[in-house]
Protein backbone atom coordinates (compact mmCIF):
# COMPACT_ATOMS: atom_id res chain seq x y z
CA UNK A 1 0.00 0.00 0.00
CA UNK A 2 1.37 3.42 -0.99
CA UNK A 3 1.85 5.88 1.85
CA UNK A 4 0.06 9.22 1.38
CA UNK A 5 2.17 12.38 1.29
CA UNK A 6 0.67 13.46 4.61
CA UNK A 7 1.48 10.13 6.23
CA UNK A 8 4.97 10.23 4.78
CA UNK A 9 5.56 13.71 6.15
CA UNK A 10 4.31 12.62 9.57
CA UNK A 11 6.59 9.59 9.50
CA UNK A 12 9.55 11.82 8.61
CA UNK A 13 8.78 14.18 11.48
CA UNK A 14 8.50 11.27 13.93
CA UNK A 15 11.78 9.82 12.69
CA UNK A 16 13.52 13.20 13.01
CA UNK A 17 12.18 13.74 16.53
CA UNK A 18 13.27 10.24 17.56
CA UNK A 19 16.75 10.81 16.09
CA UNK A 20 17.09 14.15 17.89
CA UNK A 21 15.95 12.61 21.18
CA UNK A 22 18.44 9.77 20.83
CA UNK A 23 21.23 12.23 20.01
CA UNK A 24 20.33 14.35 23.03
CA UNK A 25 20.48 11.34 25.35
CA UNK A 26 23.95 10.39 24.10
CA UNK A 27 25.26 13.98 24.06
CA UNK A 28 28.11 14.77 23.82
CA UNK A 29 29.86 12.24 21.60
CA UNK A 30 32.41 14.52 19.93
CA UNK A 31 34.26 17.83 20.12
CA UNK A 32 32.31 20.95 21.12
CA UNK A 33 33.17 24.34 19.64
CA UNK A 34 32.86 27.29 22.02
CA UNK A 35 32.54 30.59 20.14
CA UNK A 36 34.06 33.63 21.86
CA UNK A 37 32.69 36.83 20.26
CA UNK A 38 35.84 38.88 20.91
CA UNK A 39 39.49 38.66 19.80
CA UNK A 40 42.15 36.74 21.79
CA UNK A 41 43.59 38.37 24.89
CA UNK A 42 40.58 40.41 26.00
CA UNK A 43 38.57 39.87 29.17
CA UNK A 44 35.88 37.72 27.53
CA UNK A 45 38.51 35.54 25.87
CA UNK A 46 40.39 35.05 29.14
CA UNK A 47 37.19 34.20 31.03
CA UNK A 48 36.21 31.68 28.35
CA UNK A 49 39.63 30.03 28.34
CA UNK A 50 39.53 29.76 32.13
CA UNK A 51 36.25 27.84 31.83
CA UNK A 52 37.29 25.76 28.81
CA UNK A 53 39.35 22.99 30.49
CA UNK A 54 36.95 22.60 33.42
CA UNK A 55 33.95 22.37 31.10
CA UNK A 56 35.74 19.77 28.97
CA UNK A 57 36.39 17.62 32.07
CA UNK A 58 32.75 17.88 33.16
CA UNK A 59 31.45 16.93 29.69
CA UNK A 60 34.01 14.23 28.98
CA UNK A 61 34.75 15.72 25.56
CA UNK A 62 37.18 18.30 24.23
CA UNK A 63 35.97 21.90 24.11
CA UNK A 64 37.72 24.06 21.51
CA UNK A 65 37.71 27.86 21.88
CA UNK A 66 37.09 29.73 18.62
CA UNK A 67 37.44 33.52 18.53
CA UNK A 68 34.99 35.32 16.25
CA UNK A 69 35.49 38.98 17.10
CA UNK A 70 34.06 42.08 15.50
CA UNK A 71 31.18 44.57 15.63
CA UNK A 72 31.00 44.79 19.40
CA UNK A 73 30.73 41.04 19.88
CA UNK A 74 27.80 40.62 17.50
CA UNK A 75 29.52 38.63 14.74
CA UNK A 76 30.32 35.71 17.03
CA UNK A 77 26.82 35.74 18.48
CA UNK A 78 25.28 35.73 14.99
CA UNK A 79 27.28 32.56 14.30
CA UNK A 80 25.99 30.90 17.47
CA UNK A 81 22.37 31.95 16.88
CA UNK A 82 22.38 30.57 13.32
CA UNK A 83 24.40 27.40 13.95
CA UNK A 84 22.95 23.90 14.04
CA UNK A 85 21.02 23.43 17.28
CA UNK A 86 22.74 20.20 18.32
CA UNK A 87 24.88 21.39 21.25
CA UNK A 88 28.15 21.18 19.37
CA UNK A 89 28.37 24.94 18.84
CA UNK A 90 27.98 26.95 22.03
CA UNK A 91 28.83 30.55 22.88
CA UNK A 92 30.47 32.21 25.86
CA UNK A 93 29.21 35.77 25.70
CA UNK A 94 29.13 38.80 27.99
CA UNK A 95 25.91 40.74 28.40
CA UNK A 96 26.60 43.73 26.14
CA UNK A 97 26.29 41.98 22.73
CA UNK A 98 22.91 40.57 23.78
CA UNK A 99 21.47 43.21 26.07
CA UNK A 100 22.79 46.43 24.52
CA UNK A 101 23.91 46.01 20.91
CA UNK A 102 20.45 45.00 19.60
CA UNK A 103 19.26 48.43 20.80
CA UNK A 104 22.23 50.23 19.21
CA UNK A 105 22.29 48.52 15.80
CA UNK A 106 19.95 46.44 13.68
CA UNK A 107 20.91 42.78 14.12
CA UNK A 108 19.61 39.41 12.87
CA UNK A 109 19.30 38.18 16.45
CA UNK A 110 17.61 39.18 19.68
CA UNK A 111 17.26 37.88 23.22
CA UNK A 112 14.93 35.10 22.04
CA UNK A 113 17.43 33.79 19.48
CA UNK A 114 19.18 31.84 22.24
CA UNK A 115 18.61 29.42 25.07
CA UNK A 116 20.45 30.49 28.20
CA UNK A 117 22.49 27.66 29.71
CA UNK A 118 24.23 29.25 32.69
CA UNK A 119 25.93 32.36 34.00
CA UNK A 120 29.63 31.76 34.70
CA UNK A 121 31.06 35.08 35.92
CA UNK A 122 30.06 38.50 37.22
CA UNK A 123 31.95 41.81 37.39
CA UNK A 124 30.26 44.67 39.30
CA UNK A 125 30.72 48.29 38.22
CA UNK A 126 31.37 51.36 40.34
CA UNK A 127 31.21 55.08 39.69
CA UNK A 128 34.69 56.53 40.12
CA UNK A 129 36.27 59.96 40.07
CA UNK A 130 39.55 61.47 38.98
CA UNK A 131 41.83 62.52 41.86
CA UNK A 132 41.77 65.97 40.23
CA UNK A 133 37.96 66.15 39.95
CA UNK A 134 36.15 68.94 41.86
CA UNK A 135 34.27 66.32 43.89
CA UNK A 136 35.47 63.63 46.31
CA UNK A 137 32.18 62.07 47.44
CA UNK A 138 29.07 60.87 45.65
CA UNK A 139 27.02 63.69 47.16
CA UNK A 140 29.50 66.23 45.77
CA UNK A 141 29.39 64.44 42.41
CA UNK A 142 25.59 64.80 42.32
CA UNK A 143 25.68 68.49 43.26
CA UNK A 144 28.41 69.31 40.74
CA UNK A 145 26.74 67.41 37.91
CA UNK A 146 23.30 68.89 38.48
CA UNK A 147 24.59 72.47 38.82
CA UNK A 148 25.13 72.76 35.05
CA UNK A 149 24.52 70.24 32.26
CA UNK A 150 28.03 70.54 30.76
CA UNK A 151 29.96 70.66 34.05
CA UNK A 152 30.79 66.96 34.09
CA UNK A 153 33.22 65.46 31.60
CA UNK A 154 33.02 61.66 31.63
CA UNK A 155 34.80 58.85 29.83
CA UNK A 156 33.87 55.53 28.20
CA UNK A 157 35.32 53.13 25.61
CA UNK A 158 32.68 54.33 23.13
CA UNK A 159 28.92 54.72 22.63
CA UNK A 160 26.86 51.70 23.64
CA UNK A 161 29.68 49.92 25.47
CA UNK A 162 29.00 48.57 28.95
CA UNK A 163 31.00 51.33 30.74
CA UNK A 164 29.14 53.94 28.68
CA UNK A 165 25.77 52.46 29.63
CA UNK A 166 27.00 52.26 33.23
CA UNK A 167 27.71 55.98 33.51
CA UNK A 168 24.48 56.78 31.64
CA UNK A 169 22.63 54.70 34.22
CA UNK A 170 24.26 56.67 37.03
CA UNK A 171 23.49 60.01 35.39
CA UNK A 172 19.93 58.94 34.68
CA UNK A 173 19.45 58.00 38.33
CA UNK A 174 20.59 61.41 39.58
CA UNK A 175 18.86 63.19 36.67
CA UNK A 176 22.13 64.74 35.60
CA UNK A 177 23.99 65.23 32.31
CA UNK A 178 27.52 65.66 31.11
CA UNK A 179 29.94 65.73 28.18
CA UNK A 180 30.97 62.31 26.85
CA UNK A 181 34.58 61.73 25.78
CA UNK A 182 35.14 58.28 24.15
CA UNK A 183 38.45 56.40 24.39
CA UNK A 184 39.74 53.13 22.97
CA UNK A 185 39.69 51.21 26.26
CA UNK A 186 40.11 51.19 30.03
CA UNK A 187 43.84 51.97 29.90
CA UNK A 188 43.56 55.29 28.04
CA UNK A 189 40.47 56.16 30.10
CA UNK A 190 42.37 55.66 33.35
CA UNK A 191 45.32 57.74 32.11
CA UNK A 192 42.94 60.57 31.21
CA UNK A 193 41.30 60.30 34.64
CA UNK A 194 44.67 60.54 36.42
CA UNK A 195 45.63 63.52 34.27
CA UNK A 196 42.34 65.23 35.05
CA UNK A 197 41.29 65.40 31.40
CA UNK A 198 38.04 63.66 32.36
CA UNK A 199 36.36 63.61 35.77
CA UNK A 200 34.36 60.41 36.09
CA UNK A 201 33.55 57.03 34.61
CA UNK A 202 31.84 53.74 35.38
CA UNK A 203 34.01 50.62 35.28
CA UNK A 204 35.03 47.54 37.22
CA UNK A 205 36.63 47.66 40.65
CA UNK A 206 39.81 46.24 39.09
CA UNK A 207 40.23 49.38 36.97
CA UNK A 208 39.75 51.62 40.01
CA UNK A 209 42.24 49.61 42.05
CA UNK A 210 44.88 49.45 39.33
CA UNK A 211 44.78 53.20 38.77
CA UNK A 212 44.16 54.43 42.33
CA UNK A 213 40.98 56.23 41.30
CA UNK A 214 38.40 57.44 43.81
CA UNK A 215 35.42 55.07 44.11
CA UNK A 216 32.27 57.10 44.77
CA UNK A 217 29.54 54.44 44.80
CA UNK A 218 28.77 50.88 43.77
CA UNK A 219 26.23 50.20 41.03
CA UNK A 220 25.07 47.00 42.67
CA UNK A 221 22.08 45.81 44.70
CA UNK A 222 24.32 45.02 47.68
CA UNK A 223 27.72 46.31 48.79
CA UNK A 224 30.72 44.76 47.07
CA UNK A 225 32.53 42.44 49.52
CA UNK A 226 35.96 43.76 48.52
CA UNK A 227 34.75 47.35 49.02
CA UNK A 228 32.67 47.09 52.22
CA UNK A 229 32.94 50.82 53.01
CA UNK A 230 31.66 51.95 49.61
CA UNK A 231 27.87 52.57 49.63
CA UNK A 232 25.66 51.49 46.77
CA UNK A 233 23.81 54.09 44.73
CA UNK A 234 20.62 52.42 45.93
CA UNK A 235 21.60 53.13 49.55
CA UNK A 236 22.23 56.74 48.63
CA UNK A 237 18.76 57.08 47.15
CA UNK A 238 19.67 56.78 43.46
CA UNK A 239 19.13 53.15 42.33
CA UNK A 240 21.49 52.25 39.48
CA UNK A 241 22.80 48.86 38.38
CA UNK A 242 25.68 48.24 35.99
CA UNK A 243 27.90 45.23 35.47
CA UNK A 244 29.65 42.97 33.03
CA UNK A 245 28.67 39.31 33.22
CA UNK A 246 28.89 36.36 30.91
CA UNK A 247 27.76 32.82 30.38
CA UNK A 248 26.96 30.02 27.99
CA UNK A 249 24.26 30.31 25.32
CA UNK A 250 23.10 28.01 22.53
CA UNK A 251 20.71 28.38 19.56
CA UNK A 252 17.06 28.70 20.60
CA UNK A 253 16.05 25.39 18.99
CA UNK A 254 18.57 23.32 21.01
CA UNK A 255 16.79 20.35 22.70
CA UNK A 256 16.13 20.80 26.41
CA UNK A 257 17.98 17.57 27.23
CA UNK A 258 21.18 18.97 25.71
CA UNK A 259 20.74 22.29 27.52
CA UNK A 260 20.25 20.40 30.80
CA UNK A 261 23.44 18.39 30.21
CA UNK A 262 25.40 21.56 29.45
CA UNK A 263 23.97 23.30 32.51
CA UNK A 264 24.99 20.42 34.79
CA UNK A 265 28.52 20.47 33.37
CA UNK A 266 28.64 24.26 33.68
CA UNK A 267 27.72 24.10 37.39
CA UNK A 268 30.51 21.58 37.97
CA UNK A 269 33.05 23.68 36.02
CA UNK A 270 32.25 26.96 37.79
CA UNK A 271 32.52 25.26 41.19
CA UNK A 272 36.09 24.01 40.60
CA UNK A 273 39.01 25.61 42.39
CA UNK A 274 40.79 25.95 39.06
CA UNK A 275 38.07 28.17 37.62
CA UNK A 276 37.58 30.15 40.83
CA UNK A 277 41.31 30.87 41.06
CA UNK A 278 41.47 31.90 37.40
CA UNK A 279 38.52 34.30 37.67
CA UNK A 280 39.92 35.81 40.87
CA UNK A 281 43.17 36.60 39.06
CA UNK A 282 41.06 38.28 36.37
CA UNK A 283 39.31 40.39 39.06
CA UNK A 284 35.98 38.68 38.41
CA UNK A 285 33.62 36.61 40.52
CA UNK A 286 32.95 33.00 39.56
CA UNK A 287 29.18 32.86 39.76
CA UNK A 288 26.92 30.05 38.57
CA UNK A 289 23.33 30.85 37.73
CA UNK A 290 21.01 28.31 36.02
CA UNK A 291 19.29 29.04 32.73
CA UNK A 292 16.00 30.69 33.83
CA UNK A 293 17.67 33.03 36.35
CA UNK A 294 20.49 33.75 33.89
CA UNK A 295 17.97 34.75 31.21
CA UNK A 296 15.99 36.91 33.66
CA UNK A 297 19.17 38.75 34.61
CA UNK A 298 19.95 39.52 30.96
CA UNK A 299 16.34 40.48 30.16
CA UNK A 300 16.34 43.01 33.01
CA UNK A 301 19.66 44.39 31.75
CA UNK A 302 18.22 44.63 28.23
CA UNK A 303 15.25 46.68 29.46
CA UNK A 304 17.56 49.07 31.32
CA UNK A 305 19.86 49.39 28.31
CA UNK A 306 16.97 50.02 25.92
CA UNK A 307 15.91 53.01 28.02
CA UNK A 308 19.48 54.31 28.31
CA UNK A 309 20.19 53.94 24.58
CA UNK A 310 16.96 55.72 23.67
CA UNK A 311 17.61 58.56 26.12
CA UNK A 312 21.13 59.01 24.74
CA UNK A 313 19.92 59.09 21.13
CA UNK A 314 21.91 56.00 20.20
CA UNK A 315 19.01 53.91 18.86
CA UNK A 316 19.15 53.12 15.11
CA UNK A 317 16.96 55.31 12.93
Amino acid sequence: MRMTSRAAALALVCTTVWAMSAAAQDYPTRQINMVIPFPPGGNTDLMARALQPELAKALGQSVVAINKGGAGGTIGNIEVATSRADGYTIGLTPNNPLTAQPHVQKLPYGMDSFKYVCLTYYVPYVVMASPKAPFKTFQEFVAYTKAKSDNLIYASPGPGTQPHLGILSALGAIKGEGVHVPFTGAGPMSQAMLAGTVMAMSESTAVAKASNLIVLAAQTKDRIPTLPDVPTMRELGFPSEAFSAGGLVVPAATPDAIVARLQKACAEAVATEGYKNATEKLNAEARFMPGPEFKSMFVEDSVRNADAVKAAGLAPK
